[in-house]
């Protein structure tokens, strides 16, 4: 019997940020895999300790239920408390989730952005006034194939892709032909 395949789980936003490094003098960044968070276990977090929500409202805004969401959160804790006693560097990535506004991508500088007035068309990026942008609103965080549960790295310019290595991010491997670094699919 197969599992149960995961519900998507509702974030507000992205992360402001993709991870932290630890620094001083014991630091050795080769020495250490980096621990990975993901998205729904940020925002988990994100719910609970900095918003000050219970489990109850934080449940209901992701779409999961109680225990799911206590396990979920429970998960983002224990990962976060192994990367500060071990000093690892904290990766957040992957997940199954999907924004809850619509996302845009700018294919010019690279940069993330919504809409927070919906009644205007987004005509540029706000960042660099590029008109070359995509919409990736509501699509989700982790990269799967269609018939597999297999995440991926993809080529943001040809689609090339290979299978994506837990610990690694997906910038470490290049594209052979474009020469640019792959990105996980669903950030294209």
């Amino acid at each position: 019997m197969s599992p149960r395949r995961k519900r998507m789980r509702r974030m507000m936003n992205p992360p402001v940020v993709k991870g932290f490094k630890p620094y001083g003098q014991q630091y050795d960044l080769k020495k250490s895999e980096p621990v990975i968070i993901l998205f729904e276990e940020y925002e988990s977090v994100k719910l609970c300790d900095y918003e000050m929500l219970n489990h109850i409202s934080a449940c209901e805004i992701m779409g999961v239920s109680r225990p799911t969401f206590t396990r979920i959160y429970a998960s983002a804790r224990q990962k976060i408390a192994t990367a500060l006693a071990e000093g690892r560097q904290i990766s957040i990535e992957g997940g199954r989730v999907a924004f809850d506004k619509d996302w845009y991508l700018c294919q010019d500088c690279k940069c993330y952005f919504n809409n927070p007035d919906m009644d205007m068309e987004i005509r540029k990026c706000p960042l660099c006034k590029s008109e070359n942008f995509k919409f990736i609103g509501q699509s989700t965080v982790k990269e799967t194939s269609p018939d597999t549960d297999e995440e991926l790295c993809v080529c943001p310019l040809c689609g090339y892709s290979i299978k994506h290595m837990q610990g690694k991010p997906c910038k470490d491997n290049v594209c052979p032909e474009c020469k640019v670094p792959l990105k996980r699919n669903n950030l294209l």
